[in-house]
């Protein structure tokens, strides 16, 4: 007990060091946000008339994966450029790096996702008939994109060429997890009935994710 305490403790104050890091070095929630706006004012003017929900599903998930993939691979560039990455794995377990890490990934994803989405709404000129299930897709595909981006922060964190290494290792595992949020989004969009199974896959994948990167975080 004393030990899940103690790790938990960690877990907080590395999400506390992180936030305070990133209120300090805005440039990474900023570049995320800035290239959500210019891609959905690309996208949004560059289509003419109605667009299709699915499609209007699709260009959300493109917009917010790509524009994660802005900041999630800097997640351990702090560490790694100060040469404080091994002292932090010494003052806290591994796991608590990875979850309060992960932590601080999924809040800045939700933070840029309130950002796009209403944005993205109005320039495409849409609605959301049903709001619950809109909520719930996009927090749990943004749980698999933290857990996977967390992870795949730490493999490209030495790499040379990481701004093009890392999307092309994140996709295929967030794959699974992207076409039933862009199934559930149309719903969501549209008041259509929808699958409950394929909220049950994300959750299934989200869990797995999880784990895989508890596992394998202990590796590197």
């Amino acid at each position: 007990m004393k030990s899940f305490v103690c790790r938990c403790e960690q877990v907080v104050a590395i999400v506390r060091k992180d936030f305070v890091v990133s209120l300090r070095r805005r440039a990474a929630l900023a570049a995320m946000m800035m290239f959500a706006l210019t891609a959905t004012a690309a996208l949004s003017l560059s289509t003419s008339g109605v667009v299709e929900p699915k499609i209007l599903s699709a260009l959300l998930w493109v917009i917010i994966f790509f524009a994660a993939g802005a900041g999630v691979a800097g997640t351990f560039d702090d560490e790694a450029q100060a040469g404080t990455l091994p002292t932090l794995k010494l003052y806290a377990d591994a796991q608590a790096v990875l979850f309060g890490k992960m932590i601080h990934v999924l809040a800045s994803l939700i933070s840029l996702t309130v950002f796009i989405v209403p944005t993205f709404l109005i320039l495409f000129d849409a609605d959301v008939a049903d709001g619950l299930l809109m909520v719930a897709t996009l927090l749990l595909g943004l749980i698999g994109l933290s857990a996977a981006g967390t992870l795949t922060a730490a493999l490209t964190t030495s790499a040379v060429a990481k701004g093009g290494l890392f999307p092309i290792l994140l996709f295929p595992v967030t794959l699974p997890i992207f076409l039933p949020a862009i199934s559930l989004t149309e719903a969501a969009l549209t008041g259509a009935a929808f699958d409950g199974g394929s909220l049950v896959m994300m959750m299934m994948f989200d869990a797995m994710l999880v784990t895989a990167a508890s596992i394998l975080y202990d590796y590197l």
